[in-house]
């Protein structure tokens, strides 16, 4: 049966059923796979209602899912799957202290609505930038809060719904349903139901009997099995006034637990628990690095206590006062106080990523897998509990991670299992049941707001005793009489082993690659585990074409999983020849945000540039690809017949497939190597200075030699002696566009011109200069000359801000008074973050430097100038970079690293950036 084609006129959305669409779509956060029949995404009520009344007829099973972030496999069946994050993501209204949303609003997006009224919605999960409030209410999710804010159950205040039969009763009071589930649950003795009050597994039976007629609270935490939730009344909160944390080190996980008695003795609004293994990865993190400079000593565990208040002097006394708790009851060694913003982000940031930390440190398939991560117990029990749970884990040969909510026992252990490798799986199921029944002997709950899904399901007649049980069985049927709601979860459900990913994943053909993978380049792509950090749309660069689109195949987490399929079949050479797959790769912009805003940082620019070699190799390489590819040749020459040169471009951008949308860089005849070799002897730096070598990339020299010439004499006023290196290009262009072999030829040259030194080398475009510090690696692996290289290797404000600390580089205060806006370069904020560009800018004296949180500015080198990518290229501009310029003050100075972000601010905004070196010799001593 061909779905796509019975399903798609029924609805205004759309439906695929394509091979790859399929595939995306089998897996989710968890550790299982099953491949869907076919994919929906409709776009309002009628088109969810036309899809479950077609797949009642037809008896085919249907599936609702948000992020595909569930870690226990709830998104994951046999089944359409109904995608509500791409189309039906409105807020529809905030009334007062409630809100009114679709299914496929993404938690953070709801909270930055209701910022604007002072309100929050309570629920907050780690996952709160791509999470969906659907996809809340399915599992009943709780998070960090949930001492003061409960879960998601205590927020939802109606729900409209689509039955199984294609019915959309009133919850609240529809006297059909609610005789019915009254008679299911006549003589079922709900007094011991939940153990604990953090509970999201089965059905919430105990309050369904207390709130008839509604049966809202029933359907929350349902996992889709009942009914599909196609809108939802939530309820607001306050946003805290005032906020503070008290970070307390110690020397063990049990030390730090021992402690979150006192802290929640002073009403603390979450307590939360990392542990050494997720502190390490965190250290080993550009984009981490924050914590590393503020911790003191090596803590064995950290427990973040937070306070809410209604002022900063309120708050910072609650934690000051726990401080000398805990110093008086000899809890931990030492205690932080985050009370700035500043301070504050750097600390949340890795609390709320424990898990995507703990996943990095996979080695193949040996992960830590979720299946015994969301028990919960009461907090005054959780010491002894986590005492016994590692002596299971040790007794089985395990490792693990230990992180979460030590305010209400929940803990999130992963243990790292290889699900390959002989008795694994076994020993994955015999420490699931024996920590399942730990946690009721402790009185807590397998599941407190992870869902049962796959993992959990299997359990729940042994839990909950055969009377609950079989009263929530009825449940089920009442509402989904045919078993066609996401079947298989919560009842009836078939043992955790079953649909596991990784043992039923074939094994990779041998594939040559040009570039160099740790393990190949399946392992690579392998390595994500679909946790969807690369699905945010709010902060950060990752993952720009998937904000502009909304589509899972444009997000790095679509992509990766796709190669894996290529990667995976018979003929992966051939794969990697399929149009479908360079559909998918197509739109990835190779900003390389994934290498450090994934977790696990999976690098799918250096997967594209890959793909794009062995894709050519099957279908030739097109000749823009070439052009692009020889960008230092044709900038020379554009340079050596300039202005002419000019002149003759603009006509040629319609036959070379470019936009004639986008103006064109202006070739300088005055370019930087004319202007360097023409200078007076007395110009050429201090004599006895230290040799610096700049990088003379092929923009700074042919399209901007100003910023060139800047660099070199602020350089030589700092007391270098500055030698141009610009013999030939360092190569990205062609790895860019997939011309590898093109690309190692050049790396070879070049390491062999820099190798004979030992002077620093500096470079002014960052997507150049770090192409020494990152690709080369894998274009000549195992060349020692190329870690020495890539060590010497830096942009030039790093060398300048030292200059200017130690008085070597006077300043004046030409630009005292001045703001400067800072948009960093994509693969500087990647490899080596922007901390030197701003610490250079915060140097002026006077000025104010202000960077902005702007992604991606969508330019990309050659991708923005090509016709059929120039929309989506100013699309991503458009969603946060151009309205941050827009509505800076125009006396602002713009500063930009990049040569494309800066082309890019001028096209989309009408404003001029500049180099930050340029802005720095402004303001520079200059003889």
């Amino acid at each position: 049966m061909n779905l796509a084609r019975t399903l798609s006129p029924l609805i205004e959305g759309d439906v695929r059923d394509d091979p790859y669409t399929r595939h995306l779509y089998s897996s989710d956060a968890s550790m299982y796979a099953m491949e869907p029949l076919a994919v929906a995404f409709p776009r309002h009520t009628d088109d969810v209602r036309a899809l479950v009344i077609a797949c009642g007829e037809l008896e085919v099973p249907l599936l609702p899912r948000g992020a595909g972030t569930s870690l226990a496999g709830q998104t994951v069946g046999a089944a359409v799957i109904v995608d509500f994050s791409r189309h039906m993501n409105r807020i529809l209204e905030i009334d007062g202290r409630s809100a009114r949303v679709q299914p496929g609003v993404v938690q953070d997006q709801l909270n930055r609505a209701a910022r604007r009224h002072g309100l929050m919605f309570g629920p907050d999960t780690s996952t709160s930038n791509r999470a969906t409030i659907g996809g809340m209410i399915g599992n009943n999710s709780a998070g960090s809060h949930s001492i003061l804010y409960g879960s998601t159950v205590d927020h939802v205040q109606a729900l409209r719904v689509v039955l199984a039969d294609g019915g959309t009763p009133d919850l609240a009071s529809d006297a059909r349903l609610s005789a019915a589930v009254a008679e299911a649950l006549r003589g079922v003795d709900l007094s011991g139901f939940p153990r604990f009050w953090r509970h999201s597994g089965g059905y919430r039976l105990d309050l369904a009997a207390r709130h008839l007629p509604n049966l809202t609270p029933l359907v929350v935490g349902s996992e889709g099995t009942l009914a599909v939730v196609t809108e939802a009344t939530v309820r607001l909160v306050d946003l805290p006034r005032a906020k503070a944390i008290a970070v307390g080190h110690f020397t063990s996980t049990p030390a730090a637990i021992a402690a979150t008695a006192d802290a929640l003795s002073f009403g603390a609004a979450s307590v939360e628990l990392i542990d050494r293994a997720i502190l390490d990865l965190s250290r080993q993190r550009v984009d981490y690095a924050g914590l590393g400079g503020i911790l003191s000593g090596d803590p064995e565990a950290l427990l973040f206590v937070e306070f809410f208040g209604d002022s900063a002097d309120e708050v910072a006394g609650l934690a000051g006062e726990l401080a000398s708790r805990w110093k008086a009851n000899s809890h931990g060694y030492h205690t932080l106080r985050a009370v700035t913003a500043e301070q504050q982000a750097a600390v949340l940031k890795v609390r709320k990523a424990g898990l995507g930390l703990l996943m990095a440190s996979s080695v193949g398939s040996r992960r830590p897998l979720a299946f015994v991560e969301d028990t919960a117990v009461p907090p005054e029990r959780l010491l002894p509990y986590v005492e016994e749970f590692a002596r299971i884990l040790d007794r089985h040969g395990l490792k693990a991670g230990f992180y979460g909510h030590c305010s209400v026992g929940c803990l999130h252990v992963r243990p790292f299992v290889d699900l390959r490798a002989p008795g694994e799986i076994a020993t994955m199921r015999a420490v699931a049941e024996e920590i399942a029944e730990l946690a009721a002997r402790h009185g807590g709950v397998n599941s407190s707001e992870h869902g049962d899904g796959l993992a959990r399901s299997e359990f729940n007649r042994r839990l909950f005793g055969e009377p609950v049980y079989e009263a929530m069985r009825r449940v089920k049927q009442i509402f989904d009489p045919r078993g066609l709601l996401n079947p298989g979860k919560i009842v009836d459900a078939p043992p955790m082993t079953e649909h596991l990913r990784d043992p039923a994943m074939p094994a990779p053909r041998p594939l040559r690659t040009a570039l160099a993978f740790a393990g190949g380049m399946h392992a690579a792509a392998d390595r994500c585990m679909n946790i969807g950090v690369c699905r945010k749309d709010d902060t950060g660069v990752m993952c720009p074409s998937y904000m502009a689109t909304r589509e899972e195949e444009h997000s790095t987490r679509g992509r990766a999983n796709a190669l894996v399929k290529a990667l995976t079949s018979d003929d992966p050479r051939r794969a990697l020849g399929d149009e479908r797959v360079h559909g998918i790769l197509d739109l990835c912009l190779e900003c390389k945000a994934c290498q450090s805003e994934c977790p696990l940082g999976v690098d799918m620019a250096a997967m594209k540039s890959e793909f794009l070699h062995q894709y050519q190799e099957l279908h030739g390489v097109p000749p823009r690809s070439r052009l692009f590819a020889a960008i230092r040749t044709l900038n020379r020459l554009g340079s050596a017949t300039a202005p002419l040169s000019n002149w003759l471009a603009a006509p040629l951008r319609g036959p070379l497939g470019l936009s004639t949308r986008r103006p064109l860089p202006r070739f300088r005849r005055d370019h930087l190597l004319r202007w360097f070799g023409r200078r007076p002897v007395s110009a050429a730096g201090r004599p006895g200075g230290r040799e610096v070598i700049l990088l003379a990339d092929s923009f700074t020299t042919y399209t901007e030699p100003g910023i060139g010439r800047a660099a070199v004499e602020l350089l030589e006023r700092a007391g270098y002696r500055v030698r141009l290196e610009s013999a030939g290009c360092c190569g990205r262009a062609s790895i860019s566009k997939g011309l590898l072999e093109r690309a190692r030829a050049m790396a070879e040259a070049m390491v062999g011109r820099l190798a004979g030194s030992d002077a620093p080398i500096v470079g002014l475009e960052p997507s150049c200069l770090l192409t020494l510090k990152d690709e080369y690696a894998a274009l000549l692996p195992g060349d020692p000359r190329v870690a020495a290289v890539a060590a010497r290797a830096r942009l030039v404000p790093e060398l300048l801000t030292g200059a200017v600390d130690d008085g070597s580089l006077p300043l004046g205060d030409g630009l005292s008074g001045s703001t400067i806006l800072l948009h960093g370069h994509c693969h500087e904020k990647a490899v080596v973050g922007t901390a030197a560009t701003r610490d250079l800018l915060s140097r002026i004296p006077g000025a104010t430097v202000e960077e902005i949180d702007a992604g991606c500015c969508g330019m990309a080198g050659s991708f923005g100038f090509e016709r059929e990518h120039y929309d989506l290229s100013m699309k991503i501009g458009g969603l946060r970079l151009f309205p941050a310029i827009a509505a800076a003050p125009p006396a602002t100075l713009l500063a930009a690293t990049g040569v494309s972000c800066r082309q890019q601010i001028a096209h989309g905004t009408g404003r001029a950036a500049h180099h930050p070196v340029e802005l720095l010799h402004q303001v520079a001593a200059l003889p």
